[in-house]
């Protein structure tokens, strides 16, 4: 891999779990030393965070990871409406019913184990997977990467919002639905499971959001 790839992968992995918060200065000096690389490539993996949205230039501070707030929330609901919504349809009309028939069962599992963290990571790499298994089915690669460069933000807003487990419990039934509506065929089921879904959500976020100065 190289240097520039490592670097970027590093940091946008500790922007998107907030182990760097919002605000945190990306100093060279500092980044470079810690992630084992030079300057150079660390310049290039800034200029793709900042490209990708996670970080911006200020005056005066260098480079900082961008902020997160509320403010966000309806453009990237909006947008992520837009393409789910599409990607579950197109999914349904030429996924494997089998595949999504055992994701659906796996939901059905992780509904019930949903109290300690450990969990939660694995509720959210299954999550993770049934985005793949739709990405793949939907078989456009034009809808996964706008999909991708999406989920890097959405992975961010969790953190302004408890994560409580009812609603990872809710969650998980809601996506043994989409999984369940792919896996019949029907691609106006699948849309209205998934709008269901995002709905919930996204109340959730509004209902239960930290303050932003959490964010800050």
């Amino acid at each position: 891999m190289k240097a520039s790839d490592k670097a970027y992968a590093a940091l946008r992995r500790d922007i998107v779990s907030w182990a760097l918060p919002p605000g945190t200065v990306l100093g060279e000096v500092e980044q470079a030393e810690r992630l084992g690389v030079s300057r150079t490539p660390l310049r290039e993996a800034l200029s793709r965070l900042a490209a990708d949205g996670l970080a911006v230039a200020q005056r005066g501070r260098g480079v900082v990871v961008s902020d997160v707030s509320l403010d966000h929330v309806d453009d990237l609901f909006s947008l992520r409406r837009a393409l789910e919504v599409e990607a579950a349809r197109s999914a349904a009309r030429a996924g494997d019913a089998a595949v999504f028939e055992d994701l659906a069962a796996e939901f059905d599992a992780a509904s019930a184990a949903l109290d300690a963290p450990a969990e939660r990571d694995a509720y959210y790499a299954l999550a993770g997977g049934l985005d793949a298994a739709i990405e793949a089915a939907a078989s456009n690669p034009y809808l996964a990467q706008a999909l991708h460069g999406l989920r890097v933000h959405l992975a961010r807003l969790r953190r302004l919002s408890h994560d409580a487990p009812d609603r990872l419990r809710e969650s998980a039934r809601e996506h043994a639905q989409i999984a369940r509506a792919i896996a019949t065929g029907d691609p106006g089921l699948a849309a209205a499971a998934t709008m269901l879904h995002l709905h919930n959500s996204l109340d959730h976020i509004r209902s239960h959001a930290l303050p932003k100065e959490a964010t800050a």
